[in-house]
């Protein structure tokens, strides 16, 4: 019987951005359990020292830690540059950092929206763009997925996230365009909407009675994800399986969205 054997990732090297924490190291491992050696890169490198010793202990890859700030464009250049000297290349790259903000749009100052904007849309943008004029458009091949929200498509009554829902919106867009223009380098660009998950960003609340009834009123399922149920999708997305597959964002909600 012959083996389906697209989903396997190794030999592949895989950057994950926010891999010190949350969905960024959880889809940092997802790569890792498919065979791809792994860079991950955040802010806080005593965590990714930590991370990336657990990683190669759990799956016999490799896994490089380096620091990076999505809000500096030349920490991005440089670990970008470092990385594919390191490994020699950039295969797969899944863009997962970034932050939450909460504020009354009249209110807010123009420091936060721009926090927000950089780390949620501008520094992804120039990830991919250093990874691409590095790495992949040279080899002719790459797998870039963005982690955007649910909240790139609706946004939520009361919650006012406004610098959140428009930074994760423009990032739906940009792969939709980034899409196109990179396809004819066989680079696809795709995306995941997460919808609400356990990470340090979502905290307790998950677990609160608020939330539930929250879930009951707006999640078909009735419940948030639990950890791993992106895994598949994410390994589909930076494998050779998912060879035509391109500009698109896929929610994994619970349905949230069909409501």
């Amino acid at each position: 019987m012959m083996r389906f054997d697209k989903f396997d990732l190794t030999g592949r090297v895989a950057l994950c951005a926010g891999g010190s924490s949350g969905l960024g190291l959880q889809f940092a491992k997802a790569m890792a359990s498919a065979g791809a050696d792994v860079a991950i890169v955040a802010r806080r490198t005593d965590r990714l020292e930590e991370n990336a010793r657990e990683i190669e202990a759990e799956y016999g890859v490799h896994c490089y830690p380096h620091d990076l700030d999505l809000t500096k464009p030349d920490t991005i250049t440089k670990g970008v540059e470092d990385i594919v000297e390191h490994y020699g290349k950039i295969d797969i790259l899944v863009n997962s950092a970034g932050i939450p903000c909460r504020n009354v749009a009249e209110t807010q100052s123009y420091e936060d929206w721009m926090l927000v904007m950089d780390s949620d849309l501008n520094g992804p943008f120039w990830l991919m763009h250093e990874c691409v004029r590095l790495s992949m458009k040279e080899r002719r091949y790459g797998k870039i997925i963005n982690v955007a929200s649910i909240h790139a498509f609706v946004s939520r009554l009361g919650y006012n996230t406004n610098a959140y829902c428009a930074a994760k919106g423009g990032l739906l867009m940009l792969t939709k365009s980034l899409a196109q223009e990179w396809a004819k380098y066989n680079i696809t660009v795709n995306g995941i909407a997460p919808g609400y998950f356990p990470s340090e960003l979502t905290g307790a609340y998950i677990d609160t009675p608020a939330f539930k009834k929250v879930c009951e009123d707006y999640s078909p399922m009735g419940r948030p994800g639990i950890t791993g149920e992106m895994d598949g999708l994410c390994i589909y997305l930076a494998s050779d399986a998912s060879s035509f597959t391109t500009g698109q964002m896929i929610a994994v909600d619970g349905g949230w969205l069909t409501i």
